[in-house]
């Protein structure tokens, strides 16, 4: 048994790995960046080391800094978590050939199936159907317009080596596949250190369906459930479950069965997920996720297995501790998932909400589980990926998991930024959802959420100058709890000019249709893709801002010529910072 594990990661994930080497009283090495210094999973384990640097490629994605740690902790393995290194098979080589354990898959297996191309060929060899694409990188626009004169439109760009929805871009029609390309490429390389591409049809009400599974070094693998995870917006989850509801007789035992194939196809052993896409009874392979998944809490809770432990007692060199009939035995209810994102959801746009959580209350009780990265005090970055928790529930069935999780959501108290909650409950009250007639397009084409409004849970100024105060009053007897509009510290109410500062939903709305363009959130400028006195209708894409790994196009308001540019790409930017006046 491994002694003692290095997380070459950060956030929820390393929390998660820690509290189960913890238990399994193994000693564990944690690495941050300047920015991380202080972070959840830094405190929490028995060593740290720095790693320098802020964004992910100064730090999280430094080899040679994480190999130094490993050298000075003494680590005898080394969990790569989700995302920076761990689909990378060069690291693992690096990691393996310095005498220490990598807790994921071999490296010829991450090359073969972390790279979305060769795992299609992987998937064939095993029986499982492919969703139409290519089975070659592309190198060129005219490659993407050829395949889709054949297939037709919209088709999706996808990074070879990405994975959770990053470097995957729609195309709707021709004129859009060379900017599509240049996004893909600038968000897998961000986010994965590799920028390679292919394409697939787009399919049109898919539902997205996956296996988890595991294997050992002995040739044992075994699926351990399917989940649904189609509830999603800019291809990257919001929602997921465990089992998949709603299937045909036979369905989820024959992904099973394909899946357990094609990871023996490549020699398959830890854990991992093959994903399919589902539509009108039949399954096609998609990919194959050489890692944990985020969403691996949900088969967890209606098996009981613990697969972070799996995976450190397969790196240990262990046989799995059940069979295929053992596992599938052991199921039981129905589990949900919530990603508890920070973005802003007012309006259904989805906006990265970097900032600090001043305040996190977390929810109780039977069945249920929160998995969280931060405390409150701690800050979400731009740099970094925008989970700040996940909330994961069990129930004997259905409609009690989903019931159970409402409740817990109503509980779950997030201040200072915004997050997805509003619209993980709108998700979940949602009759199309009770109703499995939902796919991964339903949140951005069915579900209207045109008028919900988030809040960051700190005082907001309306049109009059007042401030929102909650506090608690007593009648006859009876608390209740009310809020009230009143002037800011007691004083006269401030000018209309004076509460456009009063929020960020505030500043937005009343720059309406303005022709000043500012930054909806803290950011990068990626790209300028206007130039001075140009002339730009209503809509037009005027940059690309980037925050949290996800590129954003920030529109024209207003129809007029561009007089003013007051950033270049590589820019930071704050929130409500001028970029581009419109005249």
């Amino acid at each position: 048994m491994l002694k003692k594990i290095l997380i070459a990661n950060r956030g929820e994930i390393a929390v998660r790995v820690i509290r189960t080497a913890r238990e399994m009283g193994i000693a564990t090495v944690a690495v941050y960046s300047e920015l991380d210094r202080n972070a959840l999973h830094v405190r929490l384990a028995d060593e740290a080391y720095a790693l320098g640097g802020q964004t992910a490629a100064e730090s999280y994605l430094n080899t040679a800094a994480i190999i130094a740690a490993i050298n000075r902790s003494g680590a005898d393995g080394v969990h790569p978590g989700y995302g920076f290194f761990s689909e990378n098979a060069e690291f693992a080589t690096e990691i393996t050939g310095i005498g220490v354990a990598f807790i994921g898959p071999p490296p010829a297996a991450i090359v073969e199936m972390g790279d979305k191309v060769s795992s299609r060929k992987a998937a064939l060899r095993g029986g499982a159907p492919i969703v139409p694409g290519t089975t070659e990188f592309l190198t060129s626009a005219a490659e993407i317009k050829k395949f889709a004169k054949t297939n037709g439109y919209p088709i999706a760009i996808k990074a070879a080596f990405g994975g959770g929805g990053r470097g995957m871009k729609v195309v709707h029609d021709e004129k859009s596949v060379q900017e599509s390309i240049e996004s893909a490429r600038r968000e897998s390389k961000a986010f994965f250190g590799r920028d390679e591409i292919y394409v697939e049809k787009y399919l049109s009400w898919p539902r997205h369906i996956e296996i988890q599974l595991v294997g050992d070094t002995h040739g044992n693998v075994v699926w351990i459930s399917s989940r649904d995870c189609s509830i999603q917006r800019r291809h990257q989850k919001l929602i997921e479950e465990a089992p998949a509801p709603a299937l045909p007789a036979g369905i989820e035992d024959a992904m099973g069965e394909a899946a357990v194939k094609a990871a023996q196809a490549v020699g398959y052993f830890n854990a991992g997920t093959v994903e399919f896409i589902y539509q009108d009874g039949e399954f096609f392979f998609l990919e194959m996720n050489t890692r944990l998944q985020v969403e691996h809490p949900v088969s967890e809770l209606i098996t009981g297995i613990d697969l972070v432990e799996w995976q450190i007692r397969v790196a240990s060199g262990e046989k799995l501790p059940m069979s295929q009939e053992q596992v599938l035995a052991a199921r039981r209810g129905h589990a949900i998932e919530v990603r508890i994102n920070a973005e802003n959801p007012t309006a259904g746009k989805f906006l990265p909400s970097p900032g600090k959580i001043t305040k996190l209350t977390t929810p109780d009780g039977f069945g249920v589980r929160f998995d969280g990265g931060y405390e409150s005090g701690d800050t979400v970055s731009q740099f970094y990926d925008n989970l700040v928790g996940k909330l994961i529930v069990w129930g004997k069935d259905r409609a009690s998991a989903i019931a159970r999780t409402i409740r817990a959501l109503e509980e779950t108290r997030v201040e200072g930024l915004h997050t997805t909650i509003p619209a993980d409950l709108a998700i979940l009250r949602h009759p199309d959802f009770a109703a499995m007639k939902h796919s991964t397009k339903w949140v951005e084409q069915t579900l209207d959420l045109s008028q919900l409004v988030s809040t960051t849970g700190e005082t907001s100024a309306n049109a009059e100058g007042l401030v929102e105060k909650s506090t608690v009053v007593e009648v006859n007897g009876k608390r209740f709890d009310v809020k009230v509009w009143v002037p800011p510290n007691g004083g006269v109410a401030p000018t209309a000019q004076r509460t456009r500062t009063g929020s960020r939903g505030a500043s937005h709305s009343s720059a309406a249709a303005s022709g000043t363009i500012t930054a909806p959130m803290q950011g990068t400028v990626i790209k300028i893709l206007v130039a001075q006195d140009q002339i730009v209708a209503a809509g037009d894409a005027i940059l690309v801002l980037e925050a949290m790994k996800m590129e954003n196009q920030i529109h024209a308001d207003k129809p007029g010529k561009v007089v003013k540019i007051n950033c270049k790409a590589g820019d930071s930017v704050g929130a409500g910072d001028v970029l581009v006046v419109i005249e």
